[in-house]
């Protein structure tokens, strides 16, 4: 049986442990996700109601984290949107569709919140399939007119990104201090650092644009 359900306090280490076996070695040597999801929950534009876990086999294997960030038009006119990370499925559970799962179901309970879009920094490979298209194709960017191959956009209702040029203004609640995060990690089970060939594709995709 699958459930998913909002994170509560109790909850807090075991997703953060969760969170380190999904990210290791992954996008570089080690990770911090683990420490941003501790320090996400003290942020103003961190957003509870999303603070979602899923369960199977009668444990947490899975947990996605929202906050709110902003869209701004060219005339100065601002749109609240979300943005979520980290997404965490536990290595043993993961490519078995339970990601999606808790996307899915996070989708639906933000629309109902009133939420418009999603804009994440992610890899497209793993969130096409979920419905989230190029920021380009919705006229999204970055200061200086920059089209970031990661910068992926979902439209929680249709239409609403309605061709106007967007600037978008991640929350600067995912600003992380690399010290505190290495302090944080040694209170937890330490695995060694070591090369994927996921972090090569992670370099590749974080410097490349469009025109």
């Amino acid at each position: 049986m699958t459930t998913i359900r909002n994170e509560l306090p109790e909850d807090h280490r075991q997703v953060e442990e969760l969170t380190k076996r999904a990210f290791w070695n992954v996008n570089f040597p080690g990770c911090n996700e683990h420490y941003l999801a501790h320090v996400l929950r003290t942020k103003a534009d961190f957003l509870p109601e999303l603070d979602l876990v899923i369960e199977a086999d009668g444990k947490i294997i899975g947990n996605i984290m929202y906050v709110e960030s902003k869209l701004t038009d060219e005339n100065g006119g601002e749109k609240t949107v979300l943005t979520f990370g980290p997404l965490s499925i536990l290595p043993e559970y993961q490519r078995r569709g339970y990601g999606k799962m808790l996307l899915e179901y996070s989708f639906n309970k933000a629309a109902e919140l009133g939420y418009e879009a999603v804009v994440i920094f992610g890899n497209p490979e793993n969130y096409i399939s979920s419905g989230f298209k190029s920021c380009k194709k919705y006229n999204v960017t970055l200061n200086g007119d920059i089209y970031p191959v990661p910068l992926l956009v979902k439209e929680l209702k249709e239409g609403v990104l309605d061709g106007r040029k967007w600037r978008y203004k991640e929350s600067s609640a995912y600003e992380i201090d690399e010290k505190e995060a290495e302090d944080f990690d040694k209170s937890f089970p330490q695995m060694e650092k070591d090369y994927k060939p996921s972090q090569e594709l992670f370099y590749i995709y974080s410097n490349s644009k469009m025109n």
